[in-house]
């Protein structure tokens, strides 16, 4: 299999974290990781809109040759394909809770912190529009502070012990902030506390560059 992405977008990072984070305890993907640079355009050219009509990534080339092409499927077919060492549970509630804590994290934080941080300062070149970005970190409020009173019994990580899909969903946007010295996260000791844990794993540090 083939993973292309490029490093510091949220959703390549996040299924990047996420195989990282699956390898670290045992699994072995055997997948090729393979940039395609944005900044240069690579993914409006030909041979990856053959991959994606979209021309987004990440893109996961299986090896009958067919593609994922969304964050979100890709992570759950390596978990089914590959169940051992699973990030998301065994049973039918661990696996929907995963899902619904990790579709919180990417609907009401990391899609409106991406967007805030192309309103704030665009690596894309978009314009400002402090309006825009005003808005959008009034409403995150709310979903930042569900998070912080998640954490308020002690978990080290947002699901409990282990690493979940939402951890991995939640350190990409993060990242993607960080880029353009952005911090959200506010007076929120314990969210804090998640990012800076979170970044200490050998998963993290493999793949995060900011």
């Amino acid at each position: 299999m083939k993973l292309y992405m490029v490093p510091l977008a949220p959703n390549p990072t996040k299924v990047m974290l996420y195989i990282a984070e699956r390898e670290a305890l045992g699994t072995s993907f055997g997948i090729e990781q393979i940039v395609v640079n944005t900044l240069k355009g690579r993914h409006r050219e030909p041979e990856h809109l053959a991959r994606n009509p979209f021309g987004t990534l990440p893109v996961l080339e299986l090896d009958d040759g067919s593609y994922l092409i969304e964050s979100l499927a890709i992570m759950e077919y390596l978990e089914e394909r590959f169940p051992n060492g699973s990030l998301m549970g065994t049973d039918a509630l661990e696996r929907a809770r995963a899902r619904d804590l990790e579709r919180v994290v990417e609907l009401r934080i990391a899609m409106p912190m991406g967007g805030y941080v192309h309103a704030k300062k665009s690596p894309l070149g978009l314009p400002p529009d402090p309006v825009l970005a005003q808005s959008i970190e009034d409403k995150l409020q709310l979903p930042l502070n569900h998070l912080e009173s998640m954490l308020a019994d002690g978990r080290p990580l947002l699901m409990g012990e282990r690493p979940s899909i939402a951890d991995c969903t939640l350190q990409a946007a993060l990242q993607f902030l960080r880029f353009i010295q952005a911090d959200l996260i506010g007076d929120r000791p314990r969210l804090r506390a998640w990012d800076e844990r979170y970044r200490e794993r050998p998963a993290a540090k493999a793949v995060l560059k900011w």
